[in-house]
């Protein structure tokens, strides 16, 4: 291995780069049983680690920034790194272990601001997106694209599967994450694990855990009742856990309970090791360990993205303190066996990874644009639809176009996730244009997309910078589309009312033309005053590098809208758990497992659009809803029929309520059903026995306690079609069962 000497890595050179070459060359003559793929991974494991130095499993749990980085006392990437990647460990050649290339993130393959060329990759929809098409094939195909990139691109690790639950809608990061509900998230994102992972690369769940705002990220507190935070939080990672099996945990910045995340025992032993059974391996965020010891002997196995710590805690401090028992030899063979686990798990050793160009096959962009575009047309969700004024008729006289830069592009989400599309930013030198930034748009713009769709008609673009301008352009129009943008990112929070006057800017338009309609691309829930105004929204979230082409074809119906929130909105901050979040410090979460619309139905209170909320161009009928008790879970089935004109795709939601929860029901299954015009199918869902259970501290597990349940057939959290009451036994439930 060959590295450039700097200030940061000359002193680590012999711990580093040298250490794959510290056991005798001779040593590649001998048998690797570790090779042999027909072995299981733990019997892999043992026999390679028998023949590993200490120094070889040091190697393995340090890990670089893999771009250079000048304001890091001048930085310099190992050369093996592929530039504008998260990161990179070394391998162990006379071992066979491969090197560990790491790219960010969860909507295909980032690159980092400061290489000096990006990498031309097709984006995804937002993770929010994804999860608010609540189709689990979707999802999969979704995380298969992305990881056929990755490992196109030369990498063989995706810090993907952002699963935290939405406590706060003002974080930054709301729309790399999963929503409010744990067995929606952790399902959708299980499923986009399990299809990153499907290209014989390495997914993580990330971050763990109770991360749920970007302010004071490194050192704020998140203050939760253990069993609040098994019933929410921890579920949806435990869910997605055992739905995608992902070969890492990634640890998160913020402290929990008084403990940093990376090195807390409760969460990374107790918890993900000892109740889970989790194999896989714990990595730490860029910058999120801060000790040695103390990290390694809680549960901490890859110290990642050297030299965002303070100091290159799991390099020479690491060799020092197993040198003096500080961390136990049997610790460290835990900690790289955990790693190598998760690489004979995924393939890593059989499949290996080539340094790839920096320019994909266009035949591969060119599949994967069809790939993110039903993505997109999946998960946008039609909230309002008055009059029914969408589908927009294709002969429509005149349609004027406002704002959201439509013209250009569509609004993507920023910080370490953000993907540089094929072509270049759209709107270049918004500010700002480093990091948090740049501000993103995707150059597929959707007033071009819906010039194509209405070759006829007038087709005007607005900027909507003068508000009064924009409306009386708008008078006369049959239509009037009104693009409203909020850019979201990592290391910041936001603002849940629309910036630059938008707000004032659709309810102008609306009152000069009540056929309006509000396509929304924002992180997450926002503040809609002005939605009894309007006849329509279309919540497109961030919708990725064919964003322009889906939402065209939605607003003119060549596809049907089919997604449902996945997040209430609040009708105002004052129904918020905590409306003056986010703050610094101490976050208390007494709340505890009352997240989203379980906090509304607590506290009697109607947002804006509920969880769950969605509407379609074609209307379904729901009846027959049967449910029993059923080996100690609630087994149901009911019929779905298309009762309209057109196909069109429903979500039957299954809640469920009893006594003594947090809250008065619980989502406890969904599905998403395809039908055409007359169409009915029979549905049968089984609940998760764990969401009719509460946690039992005392027994360490869950706690059924019988009775009468009531099982309620809905197409909202506000919505509900049908209810059936079923009585079940008591039960208690091991804190390791899995479906």
């Amino acid at each position: 291995m060959h590295v450039r000497r700097h200030a940061f890595t000359a002193p680590l050179i012999a711990l580093g780069i040298a250490l794959a070459a510290a056991a005798p060359a001779a040593a590649q003559d001998q048998p690797r049983p570790w090779m042999d793929a027909g072995l299981a991974p733990d019997a892999r494991v043992k026999a390679v680690l028998a023949q590993m130095s200490e120094d070889e499993k040091l190697t393995l749990v340090f890990g670089y920034f893999g771009t250079d980085f000048a304001p890091k006392n001048g930085y310099k990437a190992h050369a093996e790194a592929r530039q504008g990647s998260a990161g990179y460990v070394p391998g162990i050649p006379r071992l066979g272990i491969p090197a560990q290339w790491q790219t960010d993130a969860g909507i295909g393959v980032a690159t980092q601001g400061g290489a000096a060329r990006k990498r031309g990759r097709t984006a995804l929809p937002s993770g929010l997106a994804t999860a608010a098409s609540w189709d689990v094939d979707l999802a999969h195909a979704g995380g298969a694209m992305i990881g056929a990139e990755a490992r196109a691109s030369g990498f063989n690790v995706m810090l993907a599967g952002g699963v935290n639950l939405m406590r706060e809608p003002r974080n930054g990061r709301n729309f790399e994450y999963g929503g409010e509900d744990p067995l929606l998230a952790g399902t959708m994102v299980g499923a986009q694990i399990a299809g990153i992972q499907s290209n014989h690369i390495i997914s993580t769940v990330k971050h763990y855990a109770v991360n749920d705002q970007e302010t004071d990220r490194d050192t704020g507190n998140s203050i939760i009742d253990q069993g609040a935070a098994r019933t929410s939080d921890l579920l949806a990672f435990q869910i997605a856990i055992e739905k995608g099996d992902p070969g890492s945990v990634m640890c998160a910045y913020n402290r929990v309970n008084g403990i940093h995340a990376c090195e807390h025992p409760w969460l990374l032993t107790d918890v993900l090791r000892r109740d889970w059974g989790y194999k896989g391996y714990v990595m730490s965020d860029w910058g999120a360990t801060h000790s040695t010891a103390p990290a390694a002997n809680a549960g901490l196995d890859q110290d990642s993205g050297f030299p965002f710590d303070k100091e290159p805690y799991f390099g020479a401090p690491l060799k020092a303190a197993v040198a003096k028992g500080e961390v136990s030899a049997a610790r460290l063979d835990a900690m790289a066996g955990a790693i190598l686990h998760a690489m004979f798990a995924n393939g890593l050793f059989e499949r290996p990874i080539a340094e790839a160009p920096m320019d994909l096959a266009p035949a591969m962009l060119a599949s994967h644009a069809e790939a993110t575009r039903r993505d997109a047309e999946g998960g946008a969700v039609l909230l309002k639809n008055r009059d029914a004024i969408l589908p927009l008729s294709p002969t429509a006289r005149k349609i004027v176009v406002i704002g959201g830069r439509a013209d250009k592009g569509v609004l993507a989400g920023s910080g370490s996730s953000l993907v540089y599309p094929v072509g270049g930013n759209a709107v270049p030198g918004l500010k700002p244009a480093t990091w948090p930034g740049p501000v993103m748009y995707y150059p597929d713009a959707p007033f071009a997309a819906i010039r194509a769709q209405a070759p006829n008609a007038e087709i005007v673009f607005a900027d909507g910078g003068n508000a009064g301008s924009a409306a009386k352009l708008a008078r006369d129009a049959d239509v009037a589309i009104v693009f409203a943008t909020q850019w979201a990112g990592e290391a910041f929070d936001v603002s849940l009312t629309l910036e630059d006057g938008q707000d004032k800017l659709i309810a102008a338009v609306a009152k000069a033309n009540p056929r309006t309609v509000v396509v929304l691309e924002t992180g997450g829930p926002v503040l809609t005053p002005w939605r009894d105004q309007v006849a329509a929204i279309l919540a497109a979230w961030y919708p990725g590098t064919q964003g322009g082409n889906a939402i065209a074809n939605l607003l003119f119906g060549k596809e049907n809208p089919s997604g449902h929130l996945p997040v209430s909105f609040p009708a105002s901050l004052d129904q918020l758990a905590k409306p003056a979040a986010p703050n610094k410090g101490d976050t208390s979460y007494g709340e505890g497992a009352t997240v989203g619309y379980k906090w509304y139905d607590a506290k009697g209170l109607t947002p804006a659009f509920a969880f769950g909320h969605g509407l379609s161009y074609t209307t379904f009928a729901y009846s027959g809803l049967r449910a029993r008790a059923d080996g100690g879970t609630v087994s149901a089935s009911f019929t779905v029929r298309n009762t309209g004109k057109v196909k069109g795709k429903a979500v039957p939601q299954l809640y469920v309520a009893g006594a003594g929860w947090e809250a008065p029901k619980r989502l406890g299954a969904f599905d998403k059903i395809a039908l055409a015009p007359g169409e009915a199918k029979q549905v049968s869902l089984k609940i998760d026995p764990r969401l009719l259970a509460t946690w039992d501290a005392a027994g360490n597990g869950w706690k059924i306690a019988g009775g009468t349940v009531q099982v309620m057939l809905a197409t909202s959290a506000k919505d509900i079609v049908a209810t059936v009451p079923v009585t079940l036994e008591a039960r208690t439930i091991a804190v390791g069962w899995r479906p």
